[in-house]
């Protein structure tokens, strides 16, 4: 009996993890924040009409669910957004749960068309920054990252907005020594009560 239990977890235990490999998994239900954690304000997100609604005071969402056990090295995500006039959001990749502040483990990948900060959507926040507007507010866009090595690329809709190799000494500001690829969960960010985003889906597959 023993042998037949043990059997069967740790066949549920590939099915979450090891099997997946190479597919996506969809981490956001478009019901509720289920496997979900959010820091100081979680009032800042909420679901409606199946998207995942971000507005309101700083705030961040860490992925916390079964998947992986939350913790992803070598892996892409795939989301799907549409950005309001003047907002500002991120995605983080490689970080890890804080209750307050601003996340300070991993990569911040903006969330930005038209926000005040000239840093546009896919940059990497004060690593490789980029000016140019790829996608437009009101319209539903595809993002996706993916990590791998030393490597992180992003692409808005297909185009690649990012191809950035980690050198093996960083160059990182004061404050920002732990924006290192590594491994980690992700993260979605509310930066401000005047900036209002939407993401429709966000899922992950390992490489």
């Amino acid at each position: 009996m023993k042998k037949i239990v043990l059997t069967v977890l740790l066949g549920l235990f590939c099915h979450v993890g090891f099997s997946q490999k190479g597919k996506w998994v969809e981490l956001f239900d478009g019901k509720t924040l289920d496997g979900w954690k959010a820091s100081e304000r979680p009032e800042s997100f909420r679901v409606e009409d199946g998207n995942l609604v971000v507005e309101g005071q700083r705030a961040h969402l860490y992925y916390d669910g079964a998947f992986n056990n939350h913790d992803f090295k070598d892996f892409e995500v795939q989301a799907r957004i549409m950005t309001f006039p003047g907002a500002n959001s991120g995605l983080y990749v490689h970080t890890d749960f804080l209750p307050g502040d601003w996340p300070k483990q991993g990569y911040e990948i903006q969330v930005n068309n038209s926000h005040t900060d000239w840093r546009r959507s896919a940059s990497l926040y004060n690593v490789v920054d980029c000016a140019e507007v790829y996608v437009k507010d009101n319209e539903w866009y595809d993002m996706v990252v993916t990590v791998k090595g030393n490597r992180i690329v992003t692409k808005l809709n297909g185009i690649t907005v990012v191809d950035y190799t980690q050198p093996a000494i960083p160059l990182r500001n004061k404050g920002q020594e732990l924006r290192l690829i590594k491994n980690g969960t992700i993260a979605i960010q509310a930066h401000d009560p005047k900036s209002k985003v939407m993401y429709k889906s966000i899922k992950v597959r390992l490489l």
